[in-house]
């Protein structure tokens, strides 16, 4: 920005704007000046970039042309919304100074700070997210994460000991603002993150960070939040709050408390299986077809939010899941659902209303939904009593609004305005004195005309009227053709091209009489309006605690809806380590089939640990591994599940590797990807973690892959001993049972007639008989005469495989180089037939060695 360093070459009104600018030099300015909000200089040129507004020019200011563009004030929700979801923060300056008394530019300051994470504003928030502002920290090895919800004042913080966990802790709350110290270590984590904030190193300090949250929650110590252990974690807390009080410039009422996550609390969930298990967000970005669509049909916004955190954080308190489970089997059994969901529905975002009347930012609009949602409680905790103690227990948390909603009632209009400015919000007869006001004001619409009347009668102009305007007040119009006979007193206000205007004594002391009836009347509406957020202020901890009740009522009457309509049925816990389902299924894939789903059983247990599960390409490989961990997720959040029966053991962890791609932002190849991910796995797992591997080792070499995939297996099997499912096309793998205990085989079944392949998509016991790789490819459509290429050299390849086989020595390099090599021949639907024919055409058997032979086949495997 130019010449700012010296404000005296600049104009008074411009000098105000740099010295605003300089205490907020990161961000954009939004100025107000009458009915507009401006920016200047690069803000000007940022925004209209960002938005797609006008740059233009606004005179002069140190000799120079000022760049300038701008947004109207009552439309200025939508171009801050569009800000937010770039990323972009505002700075908020408003008149706050009176234009008749102030010599020079009136007085302005920023009255808040409007950035993605801390935003409250309706217009401005996904509705069914959480929208949280994050603070990451470390030191030494350990890292710690501070969230915050300003729409709720939930305030969250943890300690983590690896990067790994802090990323999937990012992964799992996706917030929209991240705070770090300008001094951190480990950017990789967070760089590919909008909303960006560097924070100085002197936020972070301890000290004031206790300072500080003692301060908010109006106590003398942190012990009684169980959190005074968690120094690291503390000192994102303190950097955290310091930044919502310095963006929201207001008292924060709604932060009442801080909680401490353990990570001994919930099943643990990696970056990767987040991804992978598709439970928010789908593979391509979105939300179509992920456990989310499925299972969230809540009436409420807030219920919305927190099924989705209970999706992504799955809980180990068995007293809360089978009290979840007993609550939605009562609202099942006691035929609760439909007549509770409307009432609920009536309730709407309490949760996000209540935070904007702790920061004294509700609409009227927000306090008459207020005012609907108090008044369905009664009803609500009518239906809901009586059906089991949990329930009748958390209800009775609700407590007695009645005289709080009797009193919004009689203060609100039934229908108000947007805003308050607009007048009109405060019910006839709350205040006798604004009665009085407003009476004088909408007076003024009888005595005008009483007065037209009179004048025209007066004068004989039949062209005569009285109307009003802004600028010049109320007035009188004669056409230009009866001017001449207007009377002397009467004086000349404004000449328009037919007509002229007027004001006599008389319409002049009326005109002041009204407008400062109208004048005050708005003061007053304003400040009964204020009056009630005094009202409701001492009783927010206990509303905030209402809201949390009926957003959890509205889940599990949901999650019941949902058994009900889905054929969910009741999953049991018990302490051995088991998982034995019978007749699961996928609940997004049976959702989007047009034929049956064909169910499928999974039995784990500490005898049968780790399953090696085989079958054609399509054949229904991952599906079936991603419905057990889909299965397991939901009743670890209390839900039904989509099977016969469930009994599931204790989980501590979900993994899965399923599938890999390029991360080329961050320069790791298909086999980088997925040797990380497995490597994760093989640190991270434990007797009690829930594993899906799928195609471990596809992104190397055929030797170093089958080897890979090998030793991986035989660890899992071996040494961690988790419950396994491990999905390959090395059939070699199918021999580990034999040597090692806890392991077995199944398959997915596959029926081939000539060239096609039907799918049976049944989980059979054993190893699969054989490859369907060619059929598959003919499915897929590879030409005709590449099929029956590849059969005659596969025939050629597989007698060269038996003399390799009898030439090994070694059972191991039998086993891995030699044994059932037809497993290889697969063709994947992405073939190029010209590499195949080539491929082909190249090998001559009776020119090769047994070990080039097997070679060419693995090359030939890799190929297609």
């Amino acid at each position: 920005m130019k010449n700012m360093e010296n404000y005296q070459k600049h104009t008074p009104m411009m000098v105000q704007y740099l010295q605003l600018k300089a205490q907020n030099p990161d961000i954009l300015l939004f100025y107000r000046m009458g009915d507009f909000y401006e920016l200047f200089y690069d803000d000007a040129k940022k925004a209209a970039a960002l938005l797609d507004i006008s740059l233009t020019k606004r005179g002069q200011s140190a000799g120079e042309p000022i760049p300038m563009a701008g947004v109207p004030y009552h439309a200025v929700e939508g171009y801050l919304a569009k800000l937010v979801a770039l990323g972009e923060s505002v700075a908020i300056c408003e008149q706050v100074g009176d234009p008749n008394t102030s010599k020079g530019p009136v007085e302005r300051k920023v009255v808040r700070i409007v950035t993605p994470g801390t935003v409250s504003d309706e217009a401005l928030l996904p509705e069914r997210q959480d929208n949280l502002v994050a603070c990451v920290y470390q030191e030494k090895t350990t890292f710690a994460l501070a969230t915050l919800d300003m729409t709720s004042g939930r305030f969250l913080i943890s300690e983590l000991a690896n990067k790994e966990a802090l990323s999937a802790e990012l992964q799992r709350t996706q917030p929209a603002e991240i705070l770090y110290p300008e001094d951190f270590a480990e950017m990789s984590i967070i760089e590919h993150y909008k909303g960006l904030r560097r924070r100085p190193v002197w936020e972070f300090e301890l000290v004031t960070a206790i300072q500080l949250l003692n301060r908010q929650f109006g106590t003398q110590n942190l012990t009684g939040f169980g959190v005074e252990k968690a120094v690291v974690a503390l000192c994102a807390a303190g950097c955290l709050l310091h930044y919502a009080q310095e963006t929201q410039r207001t008292a924060l009422p709604h932060i009442n408390a801080i909680y401490l996550a353990q990570n001994s609390d919930t099943v643990l969930l990696d970056a990767a299986t987040r991804r992978n298990l598709e439970l928010t967000t789908n593979l391509a970005g979105g939300i179509e077809n992920t456990l989310a669509s499925v299972l969230d049909k809540c009436v409420t916004p807030m219920g919305s939010r927190l099924l989705k955190r209970w999706i992504h954080q799955p809980i180990r308190d068995m007293v809360k899941l089978t009290t979840r489970q007993q609550i939605i089997l009562a609202l099942q059994k006691n035929e609760r659902i439909e007549p509770l969901q409307p009432l609920l529905q009536q309730v709407g975002d309490m949760e996000r209303i209540l935070a904007r009347v702790a920061l004294r930012t509700a609409r009227p609009r927000d306090l008459t939904r207020l005012k609907t949602a108090l008044a369905q409680i009664p009803e609500i905790a009518k239906i809901s009593q009586n059906l089991t103690a949990c329930l009748d227990q958390n209800v009775q948390q609700i407590g007695d609004f009645t005289s709080l909603q009797q009193c919004l009632e009689k203060a609100l209009v039934e229908n108000p305005p947007q805003l308050i400015r607009d007048g009109g919000v405060i019910a006839t007869g709350y205040n006798a004195e604004l009665d009085e006001w407003r009476s004088l004001a909408e007076g003024a619409t009888q005595y005008l005309e009483d007065l037209e009347t009179r004048e025209r009668e007066k004068t004989g102009i039949d062209t005569l009227k009285i109307g009003f305007n802004a600028v010049h007040g109320y007035y009188i119009q004669i056409s230009q053709g009866q001017a001449h006979r207007a009377p002397m007193h009467y004086v000349r206000r404004q000449t328009l091209k037919n007509a002229e205007r007027y004001i006599i004594p008389e319409l002049k002391t009326y005109e002041d009489k009204v407008l400062k009836a109208k004048g005050a009347s708005l003061a007053l509406e304003k400040q009964l309006y204020d009056e009630l957020f005094d009202l409701l202020l001492p009783h927010l901890a206990q509303l905030q605690l209402a809201s949390l009740v009926l957003a959890e009522l509205d889940v599990l009457t949901n999650l019941a809806e949902r058994a009900e309509n889905l054929n969910y049925v009741m999953p049991t816990f018990t302490s051995q380590r088991t998982i034995n389902i019978k007749g699961g299924r996928h609940p997004v894939v049976e959702q989007v089939l047009k034929t049956p789903f064909i169910a499928n059983p999974v039995y784990l247990n500490a005898q049968r640990h780790l399953l090696i599960v085989t079958g054609p390409n399509m054949g229904g490989k991952s599906t079936y591994m991603r419905q057990i961990a889909l299965i397991t997720l939901m009743a670890y959040i209390g839900s039904f599940v989509p099977a016969k029966s469930a009994e599931i053991g204790p989980i501590d962890r979900i993994f899965t590797r399923i599938g890999a791609s390029d991360d080329l932002a961050s320069g790791r190849s298909t086999f980088m990807v997925e040797m990380t991910e497995m490597a994760n796995i093989l640190h991270q797992s434990t007797e009690n973690s829930l594993v899906l591997v799928d195609e471990i080792g596809r992104g190397t070499s055929t030797y170093d892959g089958l080897s890979l995939a090998w030793s991986c297996a035989e660890w899992l099997a071996k040494k961690t001993q988790s419950l396994t499912l491990f999905a390959t096309h090395y059939f070699e793998l199918t021999s580990l049972p034999n040597q090692l205990k806890g392991v077995a085989n199944v398959h997915l079944d596959a029926l081939e007639h000539n060239d096609t392949i039907a799918f049976m998509h049944s989980v059979q016991e054993g190893a699969a008989s054989k490859s369907y790789g060619l059929a598959v490819a003919a499915l897929a459509g590879v030409p005709k005469q590449v099929i029956q290429l590849a059969k005659q050299k596969l025939a050629q390849l597989e007698q060269l495989s038996q003399q390799t086989a009898q030439l090994n020595d070694s059972p191991q390099q039998d086993l891995l180089f030699g044994a059932n090599l037809q497993n290889s021949a697969e063709i994947s639907p992405l073939v190029e037939p010209s590499k195949v024919e080539l491929a082909l055409q190249e090998i001559d058997p009776n020119e090769l060695t047994p070990k080039q032979a097997l070679e060419w086949l693995y090359k030939l495997k890799e190929l297609v």
